[in-house]
This record gives C-alpha cells, structure tokens and sequence, in this order.
C-alpha cells in the first residue's frame, strides 16, 4: 500500500473527496474496461464505444461488474445529465441504473478469499457514488478499498466490529487503526 501524495491516506482511501484517490478508484473500473473492448472489438472510437456501452448495460449479468460500471461511466443521464448511475440519490435514472449494476458478474481475483471481489465491488460504488449513503458509511467503505485491493476479506464479525465501533464516536483515525491491525494490514 502507498500513501496519497496529495491527501496522505493509503491509496485509494481518500475517495471521494481527493480528486487523485476518487481517479485510483475509477481506474480500478476502467481497466476491466479497456480489457473488454481490447479483447472484444480492438480499439474503437468514440461513438463506437458508446454503442458498446449501450449493449453492455442492456444485457449487464452478461459482462464483469467493472465493465458495466465502466458501460455506464460512458452514458448520459436524461435526467440529470451525469454519467448515468453515478447522479445523486432520488434521480430516477441513475437509481436504477445504479441498481441494476448489481446483476453483473463477479469472479473473485487470484489468490483472494472469496468474496473480496464483492466486497471490492460494493466498496467501489460507493466511493463512485456515495449520494444518499451517511458520512460514515462512505468513510468506512473507502477506508477498507486499499485493503480489499490488497486481497484481504474482514469476517463478519470483524465487520461488525467496526461498524459498531463507527456508530459509537470512534475518531477517523481510531477506525483506520482498528481496521489495519484487525485485518492484518499491521
């Protein structure tokens, strides 16, 4: 793990509020897609990809939850004007489209536990976005993205723990520390 230049927490944790961890974290969906298209249709244009886009999210429990992520970074809202499933809570477009994201496929990485890589995923899209979801939640979430990405997985009760230990005034600081020595981070 390294630590942000720019906001000082480990690399990404510092989404969504440090312009360069919330690029890490989309980075992290932006190589599944460059992958997809690579493999799939070599390099593409601008509209080209776009019309791929559209065919991943309307079929996206066919594909890798980075690449519909990534399919859905490159389409408009109609009613927001974001990138579709990425505007604020309540805008009806972006609420489903952010829901149906869950249908996507997940394969665990290499030599991680299972379920990292759902973990990672949900994490992710919190940090992407974090609209509607309480402070706390969004610090926790980013928080445990350098860990994930390292390949380690809380148990439940570790994840519980931490929770609790949140609701219960715990400083930012006393969090991060619980975590990293909790998940075998040191």
């Amino acid at each position: 793990m390294r630590r942000c230049p720019e906001c000082g927490h480990w690399e990404p944790a510092g989404a969504p509020g440090c312009a360069r961890c919330a690029r890490l974290v989309d980075e992290i969906v932006e190589e599944g897609w460059r992958a997809y298209v690579a493999r799939e249709f070599g390099v593409l244009g601008p509209e080209e990809e776009r019309q791929v886009a559209e065919m991943v999210v309307d079929e996206p429990d066919r594909h890798l939850w980075r690449v519909v992520d990534a399919a859905y970074d490159r389409l408009t809202c109609p009613e927001c004007g974001g990138r579709l499933s990425r505007g604020p809570a309540g805008c009806g477009p972006c609420d489903l489209a952010n829901g149906f994201r869950y249908v996507a496929v997940e394969i665990d990485r290499p030599a991680v536990p299972p379920g990292n890589e759902h973990a990672l995923r949900v994490n992710v899209s919190v940090a992407r976005r974090p609209s509607g979801i309480s402070a706390s939640e969004v610090f926790l979430r980013c928080q445990s993205l350098p860990l994930l990405i390292e390949g380690r997985l809380p148990t439940g009760a570790q994840a519980r723990a931490i929770k609790a230990l949140a609701n219960s005034g715990a400083t930012e600081q006393e969090l991060i520390t619980h975590m990293h020595r909790d998940w075998g981070a040191g």
